[in-house]
């Protein structure tokens, strides 16, 4: 197994091509070699018992043996050559149960491998522990315990889960991740602080702060999760199940008074045919397949690269009626950079530079480095003693960052209606020329950031953002599915509208606080609706852990991962869009199948029905003109046991998907699933009839 989930992703060359495709090949092999012997174990009464529908097939393969045994065991034996046929008929039903079984243990030996995977990215280390008085002590990462500081080195292995709390370093993530490009680690950052165990420094040192204790961290539980080991049924799982159960009751009480009907008709009936014809009309295709599309269903997920804590989750993405997500980094490209400086109340560039570098010369962002980089092109310089001098960090209340300089000076930059009052609160006044260019800056689509020293507004920064190409499309297909996209953004209004129009998102958000955004998620779910989100800030914790789905980014602060019940280890926030296209598939899968095992029901009706009312010369139900009574029994059940590993694929892949409406979804699944569950079985039970026939079993 590849030690990391984007093997599939690389572009080897051709030798390359050729040895990964040998070992993907020996990887199966022994997948499949596991499977089967998991699907013996399964037979266990303990674990049988869990799938009611299977659970049926189980029980009356045991009658069937007994009956081999003693034919007349509940009266005389009706059949012809009754110990063949009892035995046929007992090993079809075993390998109905056992098939069922396979398709299971398939599903989850993929989840194992992935786990075996990541537990060779986990091994006991020498971490170098930091004690409060700086004496270094080197320990085994085992005894590390949360609150504990450690110094990792270039060339060191990160022993366990923490935050970077000094230092700045470049990290090799692609044992968790598979990207080999290094990613940077710096403190003070909310979303690039955060180092999970079992990477490696490859440069610089690092002082870190251990978050979880040993069996706790990301990697632990991401092997329990992908491993499925405590996986627990999702409710439309439950739900689907007690039907299936209610179903094989219904199906059990037509066959118990089916005796007393052909009695009346002097066509006397077998217990091994009322038992073929219940298993052959309760819905054992889905019923064998339903726990393996839940667990095919998170291995999907995890193959994007993502984490589920639960199946619930990934099902939870199915019903999405609402995704929330941010602007910066999501609709549009990234980080927002400083594109040009526009003096404002006589001020020259010049002087609008200086003051947005002073307000900026403590901002670690991405943002504030832009504007810091842009003012120093322009030649910005202010003099003061940086030792005198303090940052002001930006916050999501005050929505402005700053400087607060020697002699009582105060630089400061942030949203324009943000400024404003700023400016207000030390007797100063804004301008109809602040409000003219902060208009048409937002009607750019840019970000205009306001710039003041003290009660002096001196003009706005214009920071440029692009919308990502092909991201209109994606929420078009969004809309199809019923799925309604609204983007939450810091930005004002104007700004907000724009880039909303041009991205097609149904609604958005401006100039949001993580309480708005909390409020909105609570004002939709009380109207019924399920809601996605997006996040990676300490900021957006509440908001992930009030959605019904929240994903947060795998660069993203602890708490955000803590708080979301799915993590993206490529840290993309446009992924929800293809999870809910997963879970959406999980739904469909399931329904289509669920469809095509009742819809079977018919021809296996017809098929066992003519054998039950034989003795009454009522040839007309016999239209399928199939050899014999026993070669009709037959034919129908090996139809049932096959039709499930021949569904295994399917279950393991998904129904393909398209971004329809609910009910296009229903009509297409209806007519194709629907329609081929009725036709197909007519044309493979009578196949399987002649072949019977041929070899001398009817």
């Amino acid at each position: 197994m590849a030690t990391n989930f984007k093997a599939r992703r690389t572009n080897p060359r051709s030798g390359d091509r050729r040895q990964a495709r040998k070992k993907a090949k020996t990887i199966n092999k022994w997948l499949y070699l596991r499977a089967m012997k998991d699907a013996f174990v399964k037979l266990n009464p303990k674990y049988a018992i869990k799938n009611p529908v299977i659970f049926v097939v189980w029980v009356a393969t045991i009658i069937i043996l007994l009956l081999t045994i003693d034919p007349n065991l509940f009266g005389p034996a009706l059949q012809k050559n009754p110990q063949v046929f009892n035995g046929l008929l007992s090993g079809i039903l075993f390998f109905t149960v056992w098939f069922a079984n396979f398709a299971e243990a398939i599903a989850q030996g993929r989840g194992k491998a992935q786990a075996d995977a990541l537990r060779l990215t986990k091994s006991e280390a020498i971490a170098k522990k930091l004690a409060a008085d700086g004496i270094i002590s080197e320990v085994s990462s085992t005894s590390l315990r949360q609150g504990d500081n450690i110094y990792v080195i270039a060339g060191d292995i990160i022993p366990a889960d923490g935050e970077v709390i000094m230092g700045i370093a470049s990290v090799d993530e692609s044992a968790i991740t598979g990207e080999s490009a290094p990613v940077l680690k710096e403190s003070g950052s909310d979303v690039a602080s955060s180092v999970t165990g079992g990477t490696r420094i490859i440069s610089d040192e690092l002082i870190i702060r251990i978050t979880h204790d040993p069996g706790k961290g990301f990697i632990d539980r991401m092997i329990v999760l992908v491993e499925g080991a405590e996986r627990s049924k999702t409710p439309n799982e439950i739900a689907l199940t007690v039907l299936l159960a209610v179903l094989s009751l219904v199906f059990l009480l037509v066959v118990v008074t089916l005796p007393a009907l052909a009695y009346y008709v002097n066509s006397p009936v077998s217990v091994p045919v009322l038992i073929a014809l219940l298993v052959a009309l309760i819905p054992t295709t889905i019923g064998g397949l339903l726990s393996t599309i839940g667990i095919a269903g998170m291995d999907r997920v995890a193959q994007f690269n993502v984490i589920a804590t639960s199946g619930r989750a990934v099902e939870a993405c199915g019903d999405v009626n609402t995704l929330v997500l941010d602007k910066t980094g999501t609709i549009t490209l990234g980080n927002r950079l400083a594109e040009e400086f526009i003096p404002i109340n006589g001020h020259s560039i010049s002087e609008i530079a200086n003051v947005a570098w002073a307000a900026s010369v403590f901002d670690n962002t991405p943002e504030g480095k832009s504007i810091a980089r842009l003012a120093e092109k322009l030649g910005a310089r202010f003099d003061f003693d940086f030792n005198q001098a303090e940052g002001v960090d930006f916050s999501a209340k005050t929505r402005m960052s700053g400087t607060n300089l020697p002699g009582g000076y105060e630089a400061r930059k942030g949203a324009v209606e943000a400024i404003k009052e700023f400016v207000r609160s030390r007797n100063g006044r804004d301008t109809p020329e602040l409000d003219a260019t902060y208009e048409r800056v937002s009607r750019l689509g840019g970000t205009p950031l306001a710039v003041s020293l003290d009660n002096e507004i001196y003009g706005i920064v214009y920071l440029k953002d692009i919308v990502k190409p092909g991201i209109r499309d994606r929420f078009l297909a969004l809309r199809r599915m019923g799925v309604d996209t609204i983007m939450v953004t810091g930005d004002n209004g104007i700004t907000a509208s724009v880039i909303a129009k041009e991205a097609g998102v149904d609604d958005f958000i401006a100039e949001a606080t993580p309480e708005d955004k909390i409020s909105f998620i609570k004002k939709e779910q009380a109207t019924g609706k399920l809601v996605a989100m997006t996040g990676d800030g300490t900021n957006d914790a509440p908001a992930l852990a009030q959605a019904n789905v929240g994903v947060a980014m795998n660069t993203g602060t602890q708490a955000a991962k803590e708080a979301a019940n799915m993590v993206d280890l490529d840290s993309d926030p446009t992924k929800l869009i293809d999870i809910i296209s997963i879970g959406k598939q999980l739904l469909i899968t399931r329904g289509a199948l669920t469809i095509f095992s009742i819809a079977n029901d018919i021809a296996k009706y017809f098929a066992i029905i003519p054998v039950i009312f034989v003795a009454a010369n009522l040839q007309s139900l016999n239209f399928m003109n199939l050899t014999s009574p026993n070669s009709a029994v037959l034919s129908a059940l090996i139809y049932n046991a096959l039709i499930i590993p021949a569904f295994i694929p399917l279950a393991l892949k998904g129904v393909r998907f398209s971004p329809l409406t609910a009910n296009q979804l229903l009509q297409r699944n209806i007519l194709i699933y629907g329609l081929g569950g009725v036709i197909a079985p007519f044309i493979a039970i009578k196949l399987i009839d002649l072949l019977i026939t041929v070899v001398g079993l009817a």
